[in-house]
């Protein structure tokens, strides 16, 4: 069956590293318009020309710090002004310092998670409704956590991650009747799969766990194999897709190999 994405009009925070990368290049092998919005510049001029030899019907780059005044406006007007609206947007940008929650009493800390997590996220949400409403139709998709469930030393992180979801349902609530969907995907850990996957400032540049807190991380998922980029694209496709997802809204979907059953 066909998603229906062949010339859709897409754009994905957080879309130079990892995850974003993968779900950006997932529509990119469905012939679809995207516009990879990151504060990584280079990275995501870099993906951008992975996407046209994908097969992206055209392919976009901006650098833009999401947590800067009117960032949500500019990277919706940015899809807007090139392709005149937006069928799809992801919100994929997020930043994680791992810790343990009686310890992480800074307060910038907190206000810098909740920015790029939760506020960018409301930004660029609230930019894309008003073109998505004059089309009569649009999909957000949330990326949140298993975090959001609750994880150690993520208290912080899991937190903006579960206003997410509230977010997402409160969307798919007001704006149902205007032909708008928004939904969830609660990724489990995925490790980027190769170099090219990260730019040099990701917190993901240098190894984050060793192969010994893999394995144990693995061996609390009912499946025990790798979450990949590939995975998470798959499923943001599907609940993107009007074809396939038109009356799925409001739902939290996790994909992590059973991590988290939400």
């Amino acid at each position: 069956m066909q998603l229906g994405h062949a010339g859709a009009r897409v754009v994905v925070t957080g879309g130079a590293a990892n995850i974003g990368r993968g779900i950006a290049h997932g529509f990119a092998r469905e012939g679809a318009r995207v516009l990879i919005v990151d504060i990584d510049g280079e990275q995501a001029e870099r993906v951008r020309g992975e996407l046209a030899e994908l097969g992206a019907a055209a392919a976009e780059a901006l650098a833009l710090d999401l947590t800067a005044e009117g960032a949500g406006a500019a990277a919706i007007g940015r899809a807007v002004e090139a392709w005149g609206g937006v069928d799809v947007l992801v919100n994929n940008a997020g930043w994680s310092r791992p810790g343990w929650f009686v310890e992480q009493t800074d307060r910038a800390l907190w206000q810098h998670t909740i920015e790029v997590n939760l506020f960018a996220a409301i930004d660029c949400t609230q930019a894309a409704l008003g073109p998505m409403r004059a089309a009569g139709q649009g999909s957000v998709v949330f990326l949140s956590s298993d975090a959001a469930f609750g994880a150690v030393r993520q208290g912080i992180y899991g937190t903006t991650k579960a206003g997410l979801i509230a977010l997402a349902r409160t969307v798919a609530r007001e704006e149902g009747r205007y032909g708008i969907r928004a939904n969830v995907v609660a990724p489990g850990l995925v490790v980027p799969p190769d170099a090219d996957a990260v730019g040099a400032s990701s917190v993901w540049a240098g190894p984050l766990f060793t192969d010994e807190q893999l394995d144990a991380v693995l061996k609390t998922q009912a499946l025990r194999r790798p979450t990949t980029p590939d995975d998470i694209a798959n499923t943001v496709l599907w609940l993107a897709s009007e074809t396939v997802a038109r009356q799925v809204t409001g739902q939290v979907v996790a994909v992590g190999g059973g991590s988290a059953m939400p």
